[in-house]
């Protein structure tokens, strides 16, 4: 009891000033910790605010069509939870007439709310005690108690969820979630954390034995795997262009892209030309250049993507073209977005 009460109390000092805190509404609830999953609140607070201007109910959103959404979700990445953002608007809205489920299981039967979102919306919306765990609790309690369990191990996952159950204040489970995830966030920080002027300082076991900085542990990471990707920029006579959807399961789902050549090492110019994929494309004389001299390394969290732009300049080719202003109405990767912005500031 001591415990939450010193996270309340400090919280209630040290309260945040965010637009979803203002509420109860578990449709915005729902936005904002979809929108914070592995994303800093700096980053995702425009991106909720410009969300809701542009939906401000769940059924403004149903009724988006999805390039829509993705669109403005361009930017914050993990695109699977936009396109499960829209799903589930979807089916609250029409299923469920618009109503959120009041309790945790319910919650979490919908497409892409887990153990996390359902504990957070079940707690600040419907005051039901479900304690949530996210990487600022698991860090808060680690040190707090010492748990040297490595936090992404099924068994860690397993322990800090049964601990953060016994400490959540029944009686306030909405304020007491928000407490540790922002004391997590503000002051028990993964760097330099403020153990100087820490409420919980005389009872952290972190503090005492020197484990702050080891605290929490966390498995090996997955091996990171190496793409290299070679994107064919085609400029017409008309100075149209070529986009296609991204299918499949992979990275980026339904976003668009140049067409794509990948291959598994660097290639020269000659190689992108012999290629089936360039002699399909492009059956007409044409002209070819490297956009970027230097290769961008794009970092995902377990992809790089070593890419090229190569500059194609054609008469014409047999595939549909857009003009970029289509172009840049389309949802896109953030890389393809940043080569865009260069590219046509050059134009």
């Amino acid at each position: 009891m001591a415990f939450s009460n010193t996270l309340i109390f400090w919280h209630l000092q040290n309260n945040r000033e965010l637009p979803w805190r203002k509420t109860q509404n578990p449709y915005f609830v729902w936005l904002s910790e979809i929108m914070l999953q592995q994303t800093r609140v700096a980053q995702g607070l425009p991106y909720f605010l410009k969300f809701t201007e542009a939906f401000p109910t769940v059924f403004d959103l149903a009724k988006a069509d999805e390039n829509t959404v993705l669109k403005l979700w361009q930017g914050l990445g993990y695109y699977s939870r936009a396109r499960n953002l829209h799903f589930t608007a979807k089916y609250i809205a029409n299923e469920l007439n618009g109503e959120f489920p009041d309790n945790y299981k319910d919650l979490l039967q919908l497409k892409g709310i887990g153990d996390y979102t359902a504990s957070a919306i079940a707690s600040i919306c419907f005051n039901q005690p479900n304690a949530v765990v996210d990487g600022n609790v698991y860090r808060v309690l680690s040190r707090y108690f010492g748990i040297k369990t490595p936090i992404n191990s099924s068994s860690g996952i397993k322990e800090f969820k049964a601990l953060a159950q016994t400490l959540i204040d029944t009686k306030q489970p909405g304020t007491y979630n928000q407490a540790i995830m922002d004391f997590g966030a503000l002051h028990c920080k993964p760097q330099n954390p403020l153990c100087d002027s820490c409420p919980l300082a005389n009872s952290c076991v972190a503090l005492e034995k020197k484990l702050t900085k080891e605290l929490p542990i966390k498995e090996k990471k997955i091996k990171i795997k190496h793409r290299y990707f070679n994107f064919l920029v085609t400029i017409t006579d008309k100075n149209e262009t070529i986009i296609e959807e991204r299918k499949g399961k992979g990275i980026w789902q339904n976003l668009y892209q140049f067409p794509l050549l990948e291959t598994s090492n660097n290639i020269d110019e000659k190689e992108v030309v012999s290629s089936e994929e360039f002699e399909n494309l492009f059956p007409f004389e044409s002209t070819i250049s490297l956009f970027n001299t230097k290769e961008i390394v794009h970092k995902l969290s377990h992809q790089h993507l070593h890419t090229r732009f190569w500059i194609v300049k054609t008469s014409e080719v047999k595939t549909k073209t857009l003009t970029w202003n289509q172009v840049k109405k389309q949802p896109v990767p953030v890389l393809i977005s940043k080569f865009l912005d260069s590219y046509l500031s050059t134009e």
